[in-house]
């Protein structure tokens, strides 16, 4: 029942990499898996002309861990109370982006046309940065 996914971008490499908000990439699995095809809309500005690798040079921020160790809601007696949802010791990884690669990536959605998530295809949109 879907025809296409269409995702933003907070900062794209030159070679196609995006990374977005955390999940991102497993939407993009999900679409290649079902054979349906995945986007990134973008604004030029969003690109980061000095790096290629995505999975390796976009640095992601790490979140506290308190937001995946706890949960606000109603006691039974009608307060508001935070409850820990894991084991007292648990320690949590809380990324708050991630990188999908650009193999999984259809096309890039831009101002000034759509192209392939591809070095040669990128700079031919955007020539002034090579």
């Amino acid at each position: 029942m879907v025809d296409m996914v269409i995702v933003g971008s907070d900062r794209t490499t030159r070679c196609g990499d995006a990374a977005n908000k955390i999940g991102t990439y497993l939407k993009a699995l999900a679409a290649y898996d079902n054979g349906v095809p995945f986007y990134v809309a973008l604004p030029s500005s969003t690109f980061d002309w000095e790096i290629c690798d995505g999975l390796r040079e976009i640095p992601i921020e790490q979140r506290p861990d308190d937001e995946i160790n706890f949960v606000n809601g109603l006691a039974a007696n009608g307060d508001l109370a935070t409850v820990r949802i894991s084991p007292p010791d648990a320690v949590g990884a809380n990324y708050g982006f991630d990188v999908t690669p650009a193999r999984l990536i259809s096309g890039l959605i831009t101002e000034r046309g759509v192209c392939r998530a591809a070095e040669d295809d990128i700079m031919r949109l955007y020539p002034e940065n090579r």
